[in-house]
């Protein structure tokens, strides 16, 4: 007989976290490969994509657990808690890995792993305290739709795409030229921007059942399909404008908001601190 306290395990959204933290994991074994084909003086440029590949295949892999949490009423304690874990290995020991493979190395002294490790820090914490305001909430509380401070799968997701756009432009090169130590600047700036006060959507209006007019749908399609040719440079570019989006908002009036947001009307402000 089943315990009244055994946590509830919903099959579909947790696949998809379990495919979250596949994606981080192979990353991790692909750049473990490079550093050892490096050290024998070989060409790690294919490892380097695998690996930026697979971040980036986490990110859809995170989207898509807590829709499917949404729409089916699924969200649980459970889930939440093995999000976070899965999250901490592709969105923070991943990329922080990989830019110090990549860049990282080459610091004298501790300062490269340091400055990973303050990255992994970061995200780790805001992680936790996601969790923590999360187990704080109470059943009538209104649901949040914004994050407070840059999310951790976004900072991931621009650490890989902007890589993936440098060795895009060093092709057929073993290195990504002196553009790559803008990496280790990214990466403190993105740990201060997870613990900011900058808001940015969620998109939780943004679901399966959102109603969008034709020509709307339709350039829906298009941007799909363009940035799927253009794989090198278009994540990189959401990424960036994502990014950017946060510090535009306030100025942005509340009708273009909820048209950019697909919100569905006006919602309560949120405890700060909210969002992973």
């Amino acid at each position: 007989m089943t315990s009244p306290r055994e946590p509830k395990v919903y099959l579909l959204p947790n696949l998809m976290t379990a495919g979250n933290l596949f994606c981080g994991f192979a990353a991790v074994l692909r750049l473990i490969e490079a550093a050892l084909i490096l050290d024998n003086g070989g060409s790690v440029v294919a490892q380097y994509h695998q690996a930026i590949l697979f971040i980036l295949g986490a990110c859809v892999f995170d989207l898509l657990d807590g829709r499917l949490a949404r729409l089916g009423g699924s969200e649980s304690a459970f889930g939440r808690e093995f999000d976070s874990i899965a999250d901490i290995v592709s969105f923070g020991v991943a990329p922080a890995l990989m830019v110090y493979q990549m860049v990282l190395r080459d610091f004298e002294g501790n300062i490269g792993w340091l400055i990973a490790f303050v990255y992994l820090l970061c995200g780790a914490l805001r992680l936790a305290r996601f969790n923590c305001y999360a187990q704080a909430k109470q059943p009538n509380d209104p649901p949040s739709d914004e994050f407070v401070g840059f999310p951790i799968p976004a900072a991931a997701g621009l650490i890989a795409s902007l890589t993936l756009f440098m060795l895009w432009l060093q092709e057929g090169e073993r290195t990504i030229g002196q553009w790559k130590y803008a990496l280790a600047a990214l990466m403190l700036f993105l740990s201060f921007m997870m613990f900011s006060h900058v808001r940015y959507p969620s998109f939780k209006g943004l679901g399966w059942r959102s109603q969008r007019s034709i020509p709307r749908f339709l350039l829906i399609i298009v941007i799909i399909v363009f940035s799927a040719v253009n794989y090198q440079w278009m994540p990189a570019l959401m990424f960036v404008l994502f990014l950017i989006y946060g510090f535009v908002r306030p100025f942005i009036s509340k009708a273009w908001r909820r048209e950019i947001e697909e919100d569905e009307g006006d919602h309560p402000e949120i405890t700060p601190g909210n969002g992973k």
